[in-house]
């Protein structure tokens, strides 16, 4: 909270420009550069969007979303590391399993996943959205296989029993077994797993990179902070209409420190071709499949970069000069940004 609370001031230090034409002074205030922070990482977030659609093949996509049980709630909440990993482990080893069978694919797909935590209210909700690759590398890495049935996949019912049995060994070998309901795991518990087409698999990397590098919510959401309360607006996920929810300033807080990552914890992962072991095999492969369409530039993925101005930037207000920095602000605090 301190990162965002000094994101841009004073505190962290920066720049006093000045225009070499209009002579319009200005300061530029560094950012805290915390991965949670809904005001940072615009740069490197386009940087990482670039990235992953230079990483996509010319294929057909699906994205799959795996979520917790609510049982499974509290025991992520007290131990996250644990248990986000496990998420994530187990619904790529149960994805792994059924695309290795040849009935479905009988192939090594690629893979990239990401974890959320929360619902568009800001609601903890730990759930993995994997983008992954309509077909494979076939075993002899000769050859590209598509799915047996055009229709899908793999089938969801059988991907959501081994991702319960996946999580399941996962906790027991945790010693976390007996924290949770023995009922969750009885073949009449429905274990959420989601399947659906994603086209080429671009529009989900934009919706994707909007929060891989920010978490919850961004300041043109919040509406009001008026006698300690604050509204913020967000889409029902159901009726798709636009609602509004009016918290204390503590309860607001406490909402979206939920989703806080546990330090160094990575959020995004890539496995089967994707993984980076596989870069060789993956260059490859995107010779003999050719390379992806291209496809128009993020539009609003985040906010501006709190960057500092190069010296040769024109200038904002005049629009002939160019800004030169006369003098760099030293931070305040002394701890780095992480």
């Amino acid at each position: 909270m301190r990162d965002i609370e000094e994101c841009r001031t004073a505190a962290l230090g920066g720049h006093f420009q000045v225009c070499d034409h209009c002579f319009e002074s200005r300061f530029t205030y560094h950012s805290c550069r915390n991965r949670h922070c809904p005001k940072c990482q615009g740069e490197r977030t386009q940087r990482w969007l670039d990235a992953q659609r230079e990483r996509l093949l010319p294929v057909p996509y699906y994205l799959v979303t795996f979520t917790l049980p609510a049982e499974l709630r509290p025991v992520a909440h007290a131990q996250p590391s644990v248990l986000y990993a496990i998420l994530m482990r187990a619904a790529a080893a149960a994805l792994f399993k059924l695309t290795a069978d040849p009935k479905f694919l009988g192939a090594t797909p690629g893979m990239t996943a990401v974890l959320h935590t929360w619902t568009r209210a800001m609601l903890y909700h730990p759930h993995a959205h994997f983008l992954v690759t309509a077909g494979g590398l076939s075993p002899d890495g000769e050859s590209w296989l598509s799915p047996k049935n055009p229709r899908f996949l793999v089938p969801g019912y059988a991907l959501s029993a081994i991702f319960r049995a996946k999580v399941r060994d996962a906790l027991e070998e945790a010693g976390l077994l007996g924290a949770v309901p023995e009922g969750l795991w009885s073949s009449t518990k429905k274990w959420v797993v989601h399947l659906k087409h994603a086209g080429t698999g671009h529009k989900v990397l934009d919706y994707l990179a909007r929060y891989v590098f920010r978490i919850a919510i961004t300041n043109s959401r919040i509406e009001r902070f008026e006698d300690g309360e604050v509204t913020f607006r967000y889409r029902d996920n159901r009726t798709s209409e636009i609602k509004r929810c009016t918290l204390t300033a503590e309860a607001f807080l406490a909402r979206f420190l939920l989703h806080v990552l546990p330090a160094h914890f990575t959020k995004v992962r890539h496995y089967g071709l994707y993984s980076p072991s596989r870069r060789e095999e993956l260059e490859r492969l995107r010779k003999m499949l050719g390379p992806p369409p291209l496809e128009a530039p993020l539009q609003g993925a985040s906010e501006k970069s709190s960057a500092p101005l190069k010296p040769s930037e024109l200038c904002p207000a005049c629009r002939v000069g160019r800004l030169h920095v006369l003098e760099t602000l030293p931070r305040i605090r002394s701890r780095a940004p992480p």
